[in-house]
């Protein structure tokens, strides 16, 4: 009977091929309906309210709905991803989220919708924290960074295609056929990915020796395309020891614990207190509704372009120092555009800081978060960090508000990129790098820290 497979070592070694691709793409597929589902509630809301079926209340308790249904997905997906597996929940979050769309498709009521938006909502919540969390198991280090990105460019080029559907299917065929695209591809991308391999890695933390050794033969089959395969590299024990969500909250995985929130947090406060109120902004500041959306395009572009970057960079810069380096420009020019005298000016600064944010969302939510948590517990700090994420969400357009009335854009600006500098001064003084390591190395750091701080604590008591 086998009692160890050396996962982590035998995929790492592997050259990238159609295996990787396809793994990509049957994640991908799901993460992009996701993405699409989010973007489409801006035409499917006002399209609403303008037929009378809603009102601005009701599309109010809708985008509540979402976020609450998201903050509890995020939750479920970390317990269930590392306890039951990465297959079992993406698969168990994506039949939720499609169905749940299929009856919002039906909806009789505003009210039904809203429920249902609720079910959808902790779908779209539960498919980042294990998508994110399941694509760096398959990949080896030296493109991980690489491949993350990727995804998020998968994941992020939804917004694009969402807003040009509903310009053309709402007006003419209507809002309920947006839900149903949905509801019909997330059902499909289900079926589709029932073959899809379970982590060999998920499976070792778990001592199934032997499913996980039928994968990996499979794999390596399928990988060399008849070549030699390279040696292993020596690689660290894996861990089976039984683990909870308080693990998290305790040394050695309080610090990561920490820095996933901080990341998180910042980077979702950038996004739901600077993005999405750019049209808002600019109608604020003289300009119609339709030459704002107009301007508000032009920068968004700068959200594949971001995840593009993430590509190129990832592996070049490292998660950390990247991360700093990125946040810091951000931060400089988030200031610069809340001191624009032009629109010229201020659009131009916007698609900058569009592209900052989505490079950020490459090289922290897809890349570093899940990277930072050993195999036990990946799916549970994804989920707890995504969820203080969620909530920050919900808070941040509250206060974009009151930032605004004291003092306009130059004030909402000022609450962002002290944010940002909050993150560098946390990354630069508690961050860890992660670029180019094996998932499993990066896991003996948290031992190797929990036994330099014991060592101390001996040290100093005698």
């Amino acid at each position: 009977m086998l009692n160890s497979v050396n996962a982590g070592a035998r995929l790492d070694r592997l050259p990238t091929s159609a295996f990787h691709r396809r793994i990509l793409w049957l994640i991908g597929g799901g993460m992009f309906l996701d993405s699409f589902d989010i973007y489409l509630a801006g035409g499917v809301l006002g399209a609403l309210a303008r037929s009378g079926w809603s009102s601005m209340q009701l599309n109010a308790a809708f985008l509540s709905s979402t976020f609450i249904g998201m903050l509890i997905g995020a939750l479920v997906a970390g317990v269930l991803g590392d306890m039951k597996g990465r297959k079992f929940t993406y698969q168990f979050n994506l039949a939720i989220f499609g169905l749940a769309s299929l009856a919002g498709a039906a909806a009789p009521s505003m009210t039904w919708l809203i429920v249902c938006r609720f079910f959808m909502g902790l779908g779209l919540g539960a498919e980042i924290v294990v998508g994110y969390g399941s694509i760096g198991e398959f990949i080896p280090p030296k493109v991980r960074g690489r491949w993350s990105a990727y995804l998020s460019l998968i994941t992020n080029s939804a917004l694009f295609f969402s807003t040009l559907l509903g310009y053309l299917i709402i007006p003419s065929i209507g809002w309920r056929a947006m839900f149903a695209i949905v509801g019909v591809g997330a059902l499909v991308i289900w079926v589709v990915r029932k073959k899809m391999p379970e982590s060999p890695r998920w499976l070792e933390s778990k001592g199934r020796f032997d499913e996980a050794e039928q994968i990996l033969a499979g794999i390596e089959a399928e990988t060399p395309a008849g070549r030699a395969l390279p040696p292993l590299a020596p690689q660290a024990a894996v861990d089976q020891h039984r683990t909870t969500m308080l693990s998290l909250f305790k040394p050695p995985l309080l610090r990561k614990t920490l820095i996933a929130i901080c990341v998180q947090v910042v980077i979702n406060v950038v996004i739901y207190g600077f993005i999405v109120w750019v049209p808002t902004f600019l109608v604020k500041q003289g300009l119609s509704v339709s030459s704002s959306l107009g301007y508000a395009t032009l920068m968004s572009f700068g959200g594949p372009a971001g995840a593009f970057l993430g590509v190129l960079l990832a592996d070049r810069m490292g998660r950390k120092n990247g991360l700093i380096a990125v946040a810091l420009t951000a931060a400089v020019v988030g200031w610069l555009y809340g001191h624009s005298s032009s629109v010229g000016v201020a659009t131009l600064l916007g698609f900058l800081l569009f592209t900052l944010t989505y490079l950020m969302v490459a090289l922290g939510i897809a890349t570093y978060l899940p990277e930072l948590f050993p195999t036990e517990n990946r799916m549970r700090g994804n989920g707890i960090a995504g969820a203080a994420g969620r909530v920050a969400g919900i808070l941040a357009p509250q206060i974009v508000v009151i930032m605004y009335a004291m003092g306009g854009v130059g004030d909402v600006l000022g609450v962002i990129t002290g944010a940002l500098l909050v993150m560098v001064v946390v990354l630069t003084l508690f961050g860890v790098e992660t670029n180019q390591l094996s998932l499993e190395e990066i896991a003996v750091q948290d031992n190797q820290l929990s036994n330099s701080n014991k060592n101390l604590q001996y040290h100093d008591s005698n």
